[in-house]
């Protein structure tokens, strides 16, 4: 930029900035003639260059007039790109995505406004690098150092000589000290009453009260003593700062920026030890307040390290203000000491939370709320102190106006909506739970409606405690003067926000109704159907409840899924027309799946099969145990389980639908009478019918077919028992074992399955009589 542009630049800044400057009609006038600056538009520009706001204005000023000077400059403004999400300009995401954005970068030039205000350590650099190199303040320096370490070495002598004599004295007062007293234990004579002994153990509220004052009358009597102690303790220090001042009179500190600097060191070595000996005083092992060894040795080891590094800190900051530093180095170097010492502090609640936490935590006999609220607090004070901590450190560095009075209203208002959004929460959960509870005659008339209830209660509460949450939130900002409820005035960006969580809600309570209105219903039905006796309907509406459901629920989910996308902005249309392209290219793509889905469908609606029927397909045969819309699983005989697809399916073997008969077929020796076997098994089948557990098995009589084979060796009797589709096997098989028993028992011979021939060698006197075997049987 050239010099001849500057005092138009700096002329119009102060225009925009300050429009009053420019009188009405001026402004022509003062375009012609900007090139020439006045002086005093020169000094009001430089009061407006030297003020960080006012030259913060100017600058987001000049920056919105180069914005809005863009799109006219521009020749051929390149074309804006096309967001991956169809988001209108009016959306609500859009606004929403747009106000997330401003809010981010208004931060961020907080942040970064205040870190430069607090972080000027290149002005404490250049001091450094500019004492370092002048050899006038190096000599400046090495006079301090000699005349601070000579003060330092007379009033140090002065005070061991002091410290010396005190020791006797101190030592008297230490063994004079009154010790503490232990807790007051109530003693019961011989002659008192059994009564008196319960009173003591039932009243722990009195004995504590009893103990807080005898330890509170310890204290006092330890009083004087230990100001005694403090006293001589301090007399060392009175005669450091003594000596170091007599000796600064003598003409030692000739020099004001000489004298002040070893006095700045000597204030900060007094102050230091006036401090660590008050701590002592209070809690130390001879202090006012007596506690243990090891607690008194931690608190005056903090005390040291936090005294130690502030009061050095500061001393030192003052000390290079004096030689030359500058005012903003100064304030940030100070502003990092109190930031250490503030570290400090968090570090010892971090270690004493625990032990705290006990104190505040309620004993465990005690309930109701104030215990709970103990608890909670007991669990959560170490975040509430670092909390406080830190922000007492921000409002002095940042030197807020009225900045205590504010922390403490926002403290004591967080507090109280904290408390309030926690009774309410408590509150509003007990009254969902309460009408939850579902009574013993509405349970008897709905069984499952219980666990439905129970389904949804976490979710309930869950959302009526983000409700409050964020009811609070919004609260807790306006106490922290953050202007929160005009978020949701009308035309908002709140309100939209609002309307649309409203919308997807009810869409979502309306889905979450129908899917447990349809679920209830079909559970329902299969409960009439299977009570009235109609298994058959009641097994095919179960098979079809799996796919039922599942085709609902896609439903719900799609349609619930795109209410909620129009409602933030998103354009559905594109969405839906490319899912009906990709269902048109999984519908060409995956021919054997859509050949699944439709020989299932048909299957499922010609009820061919259903759960629990016994069947044969594919070379399989087993137990149906579940139907969906694209496979069959069988239960085989031996457990292992089967997965068919339906598109494998061409023929099924069903062996449950209603009758199954029980085939006869015996094989009885040539020799034996075919109609008294025929009679044994009718029989047989008789005695089966009688007996009540094959009575509803056998819908009738033995079916004698007759004699379908004879042979040399053996004759055939078929027949068949007709049962039901359950009772076909177990039929069978108990036929089987009494026909082999009533055989038996009745002499009648089975034909084996394959012939036997024996043969007897005669003896040598019977074969010359009788050259021809006796007997040859099969």
């Amino acid at each position: 930029m050239s010099l001849k542009l500057l005092p138009s630049i700096l002329f119009a800044s102060v225009l925009f900035v300050f429009p009053a400057f420019a009188q009405p009609g001026a402004a022509p006038a003062a375009a012609d003639k900007a090139d020439v600056l006045s002086p005093e538009q020169a000094k009001r520009a430089l009061e407006t260059l030297s003020d960080d706001k006012k030259r913060a204005q100017v600058i987001e000023t000049l920056r919105a007039v180069a914005n809005a000077s863009q799109p006219s400059q521009a020749a051929a403004p390149a074309p804006e790109p096309k967001p991956a999400i169809p988001l209108t300009a009016d959306s609500l995401g859009a606004q929403l995505l747009l106000a997330v954005s401003e809010q981010v970068g208004e931060v961020s030039r907080e942040v970064a406004d205040v870190a430069r205000k607090l972080t000027h350590f290149r002005a404490f650099y250049y001091w450094f690098v500019r004492t370092a190199s002048d050899p006038s303040a190096y000599n400046q320096l090495l006079d301090i150092a000699w005349k601070l370490a000579l003060v330092f070495i007379c009033a140090f002598a002065a005070e061991w000589l002091v410290f010396r004599l005190i020791k006797r004295p101190v030592t008297l007062l230490e063994a004079r000290l009154p010790q503490t007293a232990r807790a007051p234990v109530q003693t019961l004579a011989i002659s008192d009453p059994p009564s008196a002994a319960a009173d003591v153990t039932a009243e722990p509220a009195l004995h504590r009260r009893r103990l807080s004052l005898a330890r509170a009358w310890q204290s006092l009597v330890r009083l004087p003593f230990v100001l005694g102690r403090l006293a001589l303790e301090l007399l060392p220090v009175l005669v450091f700062i003594g000596v170091a001042t007599m000796l600064l009179g003598t003409g030692i500190g000739d020099l004001p920026t000489t004298r002040l600097v070893i006095l700045a060191v000597v204030n900060a070595y007094a102050l230091s030890r006036g401090l660590i000996c008050v701590v002592r005083a209070l809690a130390g092992p001879f202090g006012l307040f007596r506690v243990r060894a090891e607690t008194a040795a931690y608190i005056e080891i903090w005390a040291r390290r936090i005294v130690m590094v502030g009061v050095s800190g500061i001393a030192f900051a003052n000390v290079a203000l004096l030689l030359g530093l500058h005012r903003a180095g100064y304030a940030a170097l100070l502003r990092m000491v109190m930031l250490v010492v503030h570290l400090f502090v968090v570090v010892v609640i971090l270690q004493c939370r625990r032990q705290v936490a006990d104190a505040i935590r309620a004993p465990a006999d005690r309930v109701g709320v104030a215990a709970r609220a103990r608890n909670r607090i007991a669990g959560l004070w170490h975040y509430l102190a670092i909390a406080l901590d830190l922000a007492l450190w921000a409002v002095w560095a940042l030197n807020i106006r009225n900045g205590y009075s504010l922390l403490l209203q926002y403290f004591v208002g967080t507090i109280a909506v904290v408390l309030i959004v926690r009774l309410a929460t408590i509150l509003v959960l007990s009254l969902i739970d309460r009408g939850f509870r579902i009574s013993p005659d509405l349970l008897q008339r709905f069984p499952g409606l219980e666990t439905r209830a129970n389904r949804y209660l976490p979710l309930l509460r869950n959302i009526v405690s983000a409700v409050i949450a964020f009811i609070g939130l919004v609260a807790l900002l306006e106490v922290w003067g953050v202007d929160a409820i005009v978020w949701f005035y009308g035309g908002q960006i709140g309100s939209r926000l609002l309307s649309a969580v409203v919308t997807i809600a009810i869409a979502a309570l309306a889905a979450a109704a129908i899917w447990e209105i349809s679920n209830a219903l079909m559970d329902r039905q299969i409960t009439a159907l299977s009570r009235d006796g109609h298994y058959a309907r009641a097994a095919r509406l179960r098979t079809f409840q799996p796919m039922l459901r599942t085709a609902l629920l896609c439903m719900i989910v799609t349609v619930v899924g795109l209410t909620a996308l129009s409602e933030i902005g998103v354009n559905v249309a594109p969405l839906l027309a490319g899912a009906g392209i990709v269902g048109i290219a999984i519908g060409f793509g995956s021919q054997k799946l859509v050949q699944d889905l439709i020989t299932g469908l048909f299957l499922l609606i010609e009820n061919t099969v259903q759960v629990g029927d016994n069947v044969t397909l594919s070379g399989l045969s087993g137990t149906v145990e579940n139907v969906s819309i694209r496979t069959l699983r069988l239960r085989a005989g031996d457990g292992s389980v089967h997965i068919v697809p339906f598109s494998a399916v061409t023929t099924i073997t069903n062996s449950s639908r209603g009758a199954g008969n029980a085939a006869v077929s015996v094989n009885v020796s040539y020799k034996e009478d075919t109609d008294r076997a025929g009679q044994i098994l009718k029989d047989i089948v008789a005695e089966m019918r009688n007996e009540p557990e094959y009575r509803h098995l056998i819908r009738g009589d033995l079916e004698l077919w007759g004699v379908d084979k004879v042979d040399g060796s053996m004759a055939s009797i078929v027949g068949q028992i007709r049962c039901s589709d359950a009772g076909r096997w177990p039929v069978q098989r108990e036929f089987n074992r009494r026909m082999k028993r009533r055989f038996q028992e009745c002499g009648v011979e089975i034909a084996p399955g394959a012939q036997t021939i024996l043969m007897q060698i005669p003896a040598p006197a019977d074969v010359a009589a009788n050259p021809v075997p006796r007997r040859a049987a099969s």
